[in-house]
């Protein structure tokens, strides 16, 4: 029987793409995770979204290849090092193609993943609460700053040109399982994006409004699941890392 293999190159379809988030080592990265062709999770990690080439820049629904390594520094088995510059995007996953995809893949208790060894789920809950929370002005100034300090470090992050402007809110969700109820911050890429681009619009507190009306009332009307991982050093702890509406899925029977 062969060892297990360490490094190699794959194929999964975009599931989770979490807001940017600043760390010592990578500086400004995305925390993504897909499905691929055999229906097993994989973390891609860590994806400089902002330093990819245009043709690159993926979305929920592509379907992307990519070299890959095990990590020296996570244990969770779905985690995966990925060279960045070897993505590319072959396809998309097309919408009468989803519920198919996803079928196996959905489930309504956290605690029976962790118990199977898994970190990556995609969660069927009922949202009982969705919470839009201002944040101290305190923390989105060390939050900038943090991330200037790492760009004057190194070339790496210089390259970075687009100043980093970190969200103003926070969003949460109260939400029942299984399990019994739970409550989150939201880490999905698409509801930072939804904020900034009706804050151009709209201004911020109208911004905050549509969010809590298109996110906190709309999705949990028409259904919604939640695309959740385990934090590396805290693997019992689970975070929201995204978003799918069901309305984006072919709903039948499944349903």
């Amino acid at each position: 029987m062969q060892p297990p293999s360490t490094s190699g190159s794959t194929e999964a379809v975009v599931i989770i793409k979490a807001a940017p988030q600043v760390g010592q080592r990578h500086g400004e990265t995305v925390c993504c995770a897909g499905i691929d062709l055999y229906g097993n999770w994989l973390r891609l990690y860590p994806v400089s979204f902002r330093l990819l080439e245009d043709r690159k820049k993926f979305g929920r629904w592509d379907r992307i290849q990519f070299k890959w390594r095990l990590p020296n520094d996570d244990t969770r088995p779905e985690s995966r090092r990925v060279d960045q510059d070897s993505i590319d995007i072959v396809g998309e996953l097309k919408k009468a193609e989803r519920e198919r995809f996803l079928a196996k893949s959905i489930v309504t208790s956290l605690q029976r993943e962790r118990g199977a060894g898994r970190s990556l789920a995609l969660l069927r809950p009922e949202i009982l609460e969705f919470v839009v929370e201002k944040k101290e002005a305190s923390e989105i100034t060390e939050e900038t700053a943090r991330f200037e300090a790492l760009r004057a470090q190194t070339d790496l992050f210089a390259k970075q040109t687009t100043p980093y402007q970190p969200c103003p809110y926070r969003f949460r969700y109260r939400y029942r399982t299984d399990d019994g109820e739970r409550f989150g911050t939201c880490q999905d890429w698409e509801t930072e994006a939804a904020f900034f681009n009706w804050a151009r619009q709209y201004g911020e507190a109208q911004a905050a409004d549509e969010v809590r009306k298109v996110f906190g009332e709309e999705y949990p009307r028409k259904g919604m699941l939640l695309a959740m991982g385990t934090h590396s050093q805290y693997p019992d702890t689970w975070l929201i890392n995204g978003i799918v509406r069901l309305p984006d899925i072919e709903q039948g029977a499944l349903f």
